[in-house]
């Protein structure tokens, strides 16, 4: 049994997909997403999601898991990742972890999440004091409940304090104490061998990716795409609603004057080099021992 977890993460329009399916074709693999936008149903078109066929090349696990309205978190992901780790194994086949969401492809090496549950009450509670008191009594309120300190938590950040008020109050205990129960979590997925590939390319490539990728959503019908999903309740979702080819053609439909269709595409191409930039600085950051691969160079004889 290869106990090996290898993960190919990249920037938006790095071409993950194809090497992907190269790579698990020709090594017997079956690709485990953990991409954030992927798990959920109907959104399809922006967010390039492996097409039925090459679905039909290699199984896919992790993708379309709930509807687009419904949220969807990395708590929920990382137990259902590990049961289709298990099950993949189980077939004797090797496991190709795809995706570049970087939250949860860090839940493969480290806890991210602790297992506090937040009730609708509780936040309510918190968004009260908000109101009344913004940023100063939550803070407050906070550093009443934590004699001992908050320890690094940004006291500046309104929405790191709200979630850390409703912590504390959730689960009746300090910050320094979640804090040690959260250091004290198991490692998910230990006993595996990771091995992690970043795939980039060059920024004129990549731009040039970029812009194409943009027009051919249009073209391949994401305004008809994102109607539907308004009509089944995305803005009820607001992590999906805002995503990048999402938000866009959200806003897009809603402008008295939208402009040409050429815009729409010109403003996802923005938003997406603006995201490749911030991915870029934090699998710099986070993933300092993984290999780098040149997207113009990439194969599946070298990926790993």
């Amino acid at each position: 049994m290869d106990k090996t977890l290898r993960l190919l993460t990249g920037c938006t329009a790095a071409g993950k997909t194809a090497l992907a399916l190269e790579w698990a074709e020709r090594f017997g693999a079956e690709i485990l997403s953990c991409d954030s936008m992927l798990f959920y149903r109907g959104m399809t078109i922006g967010t390039a999601k492996p097409t039925p066929e090459e679905q039909a090349r290699v199984p896919h696990h992790m993708i379309d898991l709930v509807a687009a309205g419904e949220t969807f978190s990395v708590g929920r992901y990382v137990p259902l990742a590990r049961d289709a780790v298990e099950e993949i194994l189980g077939r004797g086949k090797r496991i190709l972890v795809v995706g570049g969401s970087g939250f949860y492809l860090k839940s493969f090496f480290e806890p991210v999440v602790d297992e506090v549950a937040v009730d609708a009450g509780t936040r309510e509670r918190v968004m009260r004091v908000k109101r009344e008191g913004g940023l100063k009594r939550m803070t407050e309120e906070l550093l009443r409940l934590n004699p001992e300190g908050v320890g690094t938590l940004d006291l500046a950040n309104p929405k790191r304090v709200a979630r850390a008020l409703e912590r504390c109050w959730a689960s009746g205990r300090t910050l320094l104490e979640l804090q040690a129960a959260f250091r004290r979590q198991p490692i998910p997925f230990a006993g595996f061998d990771k091995q992690v590939t970043v795939l980039d390319r060059h920024p004129a490539e990549l731009n040039r990716r970029i812009e194409t990728r943009a027009r051919q959503m249009i073209e391949r019908g994401l305004i008809d795409e994102v109607r539907r999903l308004r009509e089944a309740g995305i803005e009820r979702n607001p992590a999906a609603a805002r995503a990048i080819g999402y938000r866009e053609t959200l806003a897009w439909l809603d402008a008295p004057n939208p402009g040409s269709t050429e815009d729409l595409v010109a403003e996802i191409a923005a938003n997406t080099r603006k995201l490749v930039k911030k991915q870029r600085t934090w699998f710099r950051g986070q993933l300092s021992e993984a290999r780098w691969l040149s997207g113009e160079e990439a194969s599946a004889e070298v990926l790993f």
